[in-house]
């Protein structure tokens, strides 16, 4: 193995100066650092911030080709009245639309994001909206967002993207704002009104011996009387409830010719109302766990994929939704020629009445538990109608047909739930919980018609 050098001794040495230079004082290093006393003035266009193909520039354009005058009736400021002028319905509705379809569906998160999001800056224009106006905008107004969803399926009705050919239907039980410890019995709802009516009297007393606290003294008279409220509609729901029970006790007697008691005992003690949302109920949810729900009805065109109609109720059961979901989508639009459900809805009396209106029904037979017995058998209570539904469901064409409820409702009820926030509601009350759920669709509808490159 070699031993040379790789370099020279002379070539290792480090080069000679004749003069040396003197060190220079390094001092302090030179940064820039922050100054947040200053002002500072930020230009932008505003029309820029989203490009000319985004989402929000579609759902604008389309909320323009509407008839959006019922936002606009509540307004009281008008031509030279006095009044500070309303914030424009449509920039509200765009933003609720937008953000649903984003998943957002807080109204102080959707306040944020219109001064930090360049979508939400753009639908805005400059307008300030704060949480507040947000909120009871998205509550305030059922009967105009249904009547938009309505507006909007004439049009694609009419241009055929809707054909109502098959319609399938099947209910989400969503989760409501309200905790499985809320319920409380008759008992206990009776106690906590009165506590929470001593509570109103000394609070009135309190800011009468106080006036100096003002603003305090209101905001604790606002949440006790808030609560005082939700105990009296509690109180008022659990007194529907027992009304129900009772015709429902009345009609079972009757048919045996007995007169029912009034609901006592075990069955009157399990009896249970919420105090945060009374008219939500506990359901059996998706996971095989029971919650505080409300039940969110769907109705979908298989052709073209569109929700069609929508309902809610707090019934713990699809047994009696397939009727009045069938009306509604008839009047909104059209009659149906077919529907498609789960064994959920199987109503013998509502089947009867649909066939018979010419509705042709595919829905799952409920099999008997002796297997000697043929499920598509005429039954004792069948009419000619529901046998043949029956009949109609042992052929292999309708099997084939109803494959697509499963295609349709089930992705439609995935979409909503991964995409537009149908896990939980963040309101309470039927009247409050509508409005969302519409919203929902709305966004659904409006964002898959712009998918099938219909906004043209």
């Amino acid at each position: 193995m070699s031993t040379g050098k790789l370099f020279d001794d002379d070539a290792l040495q480090a080069p000679s100066t004749e003069a040396t230079l003197p060190e220079e004082d390094e001092g302090e290093a030179r940064v820039r650092v922050p100054d947040r006393s200053q002002m500072v003035m930020v230009t932008y266009d505003v029309d820029a911030l989203i490009g000319p193909e985004h989402p929000a520039r579609a759902m604008w354009e389309l909320l323009g080709r509407m008839d959006l005058s019922g936002l606009y009736e509540s307004i009281r400021a008008r031509g030279s009245r006095p009044g500070r002028a309303a914030t424009d319905p449509k920039l509200l509705l765009c933003l609720w639309l937008y953000a649903t379809s984003e998943g957002v569906g807080s109204a102080r998160q959707l306040a944020r994001l219109t001064t930090a999001h360049d979508a939400y800056k753009w639908i805005c224009g400059g307008v300030s909206v704060n949480h507040d106006l947000l909120a009871d905008f998205r509550v305030s107004h059922e009967a105009v967002l249904d009547a938009l969803l309505t507006q909007l399926l004439t049009v694609l009705l009419q241009a055929g993207l809707v054909t109502l050919r098959r319609v399938a239907q099947d209910g989400v039980k969503v989760r409501a704002s309200a905790g499985a410890a809320s319920f409380r019995t008759k008992k206990r709802l009776r106690q906590f009104e009165l506590e929470a009516q001593s509570q109103v009297r000394r609070v009135k007393r309190l800011a009468d011996a106080d006036p100096g606290r003002v603003r305090e003294r209101a905001a604790e008279r606002r949440a006790v009387e808030e609560r005082a409220q939700r105990l009296e509609q509690a109180l008022d729901q659990m007194r529907r409830r027992e009304e129900k029970a009772r015709r429902k006790a009345d009609a079972e007697a009757s048919s045996e010719k007995v007169a029912a008691p009034p609901p006592s005992g075990k069955a009157a003690k399990e009896l249970r109302v919420s105090t945060t949302d009374p008219e939500a109920r506990v359901m059996k949810m998706p996971d095989g766990g029971f919650r505080p729900a409300y039940n969110v009805q769907l109705a979908t065109d298989v052709d073209s994929q569109f929700v069609v109609g929508t309902s809610v109720s707090n019934n713990g059961t699809d047994y009696g939704e397939l009727g009045p979901m069938v009306a509604q989508v008839e009047e909104r639009l059209a009659p149906v020629d077919e529907v498609l459900v789960d064994g959920g809805f199987v109503n013998l009396a509502t089947f009867d009445d649909l066939e018979k209106k010419g509705v042709t029904l595919y829905a799952p037979v409920t099999r008997s538990r002796s297997k000697d017995r043929d499920p598509h058998a005429r039954k004792p209570n069948d009419t000619d109608h529901t046998f043949a539904w029956r009949t109609r469901m042992a052929t292999e064409e309708a099997k084939t047909i109803y494959k697509d409820r499963a295609a349709t409702a089930e992705r439609i009820n995935a979409d909503l739930r991964e995409h537009r926030g149908l896990t939980k509601l963040r309101v309470r009350g039927l009247d409050r919980v509508r409005p969302v759920i519409l919203l929902m669709v709305l966004a659904y509808n409006l964002g898959h018609l712009a998918a099938v490159g219909g906004l043209g």
